[in-house]
């Protein structure tokens, strides 16, 4: 088998928290929604925030959410396209802070990136490419 990329992950949040993911993928972190509309209209049960080309995240609305805890999940790492510096001006300009900074050995290599968390205690590491 030769695995070519991620195309998506799935999370789960709180049935009243679509206001919140979106407030934060998409005018936090400026990354597209999409289907939204279908999940309001009843026709999906999730809605998807495009990371790029080829890779979304499906976030489903659940009843029974449980935020996530160190023993079901750590963080999901995502590299970005821009210097360090302006990656940290950009959280701070939308009000996202930064829990913290370290330079982690990941499949790109060692590079800069900082670690924030969503709404819900997702943590996603941002990685500067």
């Amino acid at each position: 088998m030769d695995v070519e990329a991620i195309d998506h992950a799935n999370l789960h949040i709180p049935e009243d928290g679509v206001e919140a993911a979106v407030a934060f993928y998409r005018d936090g972190l400026g990354l597209d929604v999409e289907n939204l509309d279908l999940f309001e209209s009843g026709e999906k049960p999730f809605f998807s925030v495009r990371l790029a080309p080829t890779h979304v995240v499906h976030v489903q609305p659940d009843p029974e959410f449980e935020p996530p805890s160190g023993a079901n999940f750590d963080h999901l790492a995502l590299t970005v396209s821009t210097d360090f510096e302006s990656l940290k001006a950009e959280l701070d300009a939308a009000g996202i802070e930064v829990d913290r900074e370290l330079e982690p050995l990941g499949a790109t290599g060692t590079n800069p990136a900082v670690y924030v968390t969503d709404p819900f205690g997702y943590t996603l590491e941002l990685k500067v490419d």
